[in-house]
């Protein structure tokens, strides 16, 4: 069963998908189930993928900076507020690992996708 906002790959052409409703079924790509991106919060390469929050709404990745070249970036940062708004700003390659949402509410969570070491989560303490 999956559950909503799980983000899944496919092993074989790369699709990756986001879990919008919850369903019962299983996700299928290419003839084969995709892998479910299990949240990372901690692991080797930390230091370069943990969601870093500054000035309440900048979102830098990492607390040294993460590489962003062709073969290595951030695809995606997701952040989630208080009031359960969820802002996500996709990046290319050679954009800087960093996006300012503008926003006054408080930042509860952030997420952000490396294509080489999959899904980072970081949860603000209250």
């Amino acid at each position: 069963m999956t559950k909503q906002n799980q983000i899944y790959k496919c092993e074989v052409c790369g699709n990756i998908v986001e879990v919008l409703h919850i369903g019962a079924g299983e996700l299928v790509c290419c003839g084969q189930p995709m892998k479910l991106m299990e949240e990372k919060i901690k692991d080797e390469g930390k230091e370069k993928h943990l969601p870093v929050i500054e000035k309440s709404s900048i979102i830098k990745i990492g607390e040294v900076e993460h590489p962003m070249n062709e073969n290595h970036f951030i695809e995606w940062i997701e952040i989630t507020t208080e009031n359960e708004k969820k802002l996500k700003k996709f990046l290319k390659f050679d954009d800087k690992p960093q996006f300012d949402f503008n926003i006054k509410e408080r930042i509860i969570s952030v997420r952000c996708y490396c294509n080489i070491h999959g899904l980072w989560k970081y949860d603000v303490e209250k």
